[in-house]
């Protein structure tokens, strides 16, 4: 028996957005970076953006260059809402193909690699804090699949053993649960499925859930009344009190023996750079009120001490190790 569904369902191509003055700058840029090239006199139209009544709806919206939507990621120091709120992370009031890319890319900065130096013969084993594949799929299937026209977002929620991935709405009618958990996916917001497929963010494989089930089984989704919840549980190898071979830091899994200490500053830009891996140098010398020259210098150090790691060039970010 399918979950029910305790709202009236609506397409994002139907109602209107509460914001008529949109742009698309940034969506033709994404396409054009996919090799598409957009024709300004028809996208609209071949996109869905506007009803018929001739308004830009929510698909609009969310594909505009502000989206008013915010994506967050929440980072608690427990394992529950109670604990202190350790830090969040907005990706959100952009491009939603934007902003999506900038949630997966903060996906690979939360995926610690540790060194299991446990029963080593020769190489060490490493170990990710969890499985991407199955992250960037539910990250994608909540983006896609959720109820935008309520007007909630999806929450992302990290805990010091597991990420919480909640879309808001239930099933497609005419999905059963057995078929969702076989991979016979009907979209929820068909039109932007299609997106999602033309631009190669999604497949049409249905491999998506399977992914999920094979790697974390099916307790790792939760139905609820009005949203489907994903659990990504971490897969700690060090734990606290556990000694193996040399001291490790349990955040990032390394030997810290071999590596000099860290002074505040570059505590604090290490800091910085896990609230917005998309940070740039000279914003981070307006933040710390220190030099530009200072700030490429204790980044060259904690890059050669391997605190740091750059992930691409222009438009890359960066990944604290």
């Amino acid at each position: 028996m399918s979950p029910s569904i305790n709202f009236e369902f609506k397409e994002i191509e139907t109602k209107p957005s509460e914001y008529q003055e949109l742009t698309f700058h940034k969506l033709f840029g994404y396409y054009g970076s996919r090799g598409i090239v957009l024709k300004e006199e028809t996208f609209e139209k071949n996109l869905h953006l506007r009803n018929n009544g001739g308004d830009y709806n929510i698909m609009a919206q969310l594909l505009s260059d502000n989206s008013h939507i915010p994506l967050r990621v929440s980072i608690f120091d427990g394992t529950t809402k109670a604990a202190p709120l350790f830090s969040v992370r907005e990706f959100g009031n952009n491009c939603l193909l934007y902003s999506l890319d900038s949630l997966l890319q903060y996906g690979d900065v939360l995926n610690i690699i540790q060194a299991d130096e446990e029963n080593r013969v020769v190489e060490r084993k490493e170990v990710p804090l969890f499985d991407s594949s199955a992250f960037r799929e539910a990250v994608i299937n909540a983006v896609l699949h959720n109820f935008w026209v309520a007007g909630n977002e999806p929450m992302f929620s990290v805990f010091s053993d597991r990420i919480e991935i909640l879309s808001r709405g239930t099933l497609a009618p005419g999905q059963t649960v057995e078929g969702f958990y076989l991979g016979e996916s009907i979209p929820v917001n068909e039109k932007l499925s299609e997106i999602f497929l033309q631009l190669h963010i999604s497949e049409k494989s249905g491999r998506g859930v399977p992914i999920i089930v094979s790697t974390y089984g099916k307790d790792a989704i939760t139905f609820r009344e009005n949203s489907i919840l994903v659990t990504i549980p971490f897969t700690r190898i060090q734990k606290v009190d556990k000694k193996v071979g040399k001291k490790v830091d349990e955040k990032v899994g390394e030997s810290t023996e071999d590596r000099p200490p860290l002074n505040p500053r570059r505590k604090a830009i290490l800091l910085e750079m896990t609230q917005n891996p998309m940070i740039t140098e000279p914003e981070l010398a307006s933040k710390l009120g220190i030099s530009v020259t200072a700030i490429d210098n204790n980044i060259s150090f904690l890059k050669k001490n391997k605190y740091l790691e750059r992930i691409g060039k222009r438009g890359g970010y960066w990944k604290v190790l």
